[in-house]
């Protein structure tokens, strides 16, 4: 089954970052970079930004 491609509004919806906060991590390589799904368009596969959001800490929320 071919995976689902995000484009940046919804990766911002997903992950709560901003699109400067998204393309800073990805140049410091933590955050996956999207693949070009046309001349001048790029997307987010579902799948990684999903590993992604796996990988993060879960905040509690207490101190």
């Amino acid at each position: 089954m071919p995976d689902t491609h995000l484009r940046r509004p919804a990766v911002q919806a997903v992950t709560g970052l901003s699109r400067s906060s998204i393309y800073e991590m990805m140049d410091k390589g933590e955050f996956p970079r999207p693949v070009r799904i046309g001349k001048r368009a790029v997307a987010w596969p579902q799948s990684a930004v999903e590993a992604w959001l796996a990988e993060r800490p879960v905040s509690t929320g207490a101190k």
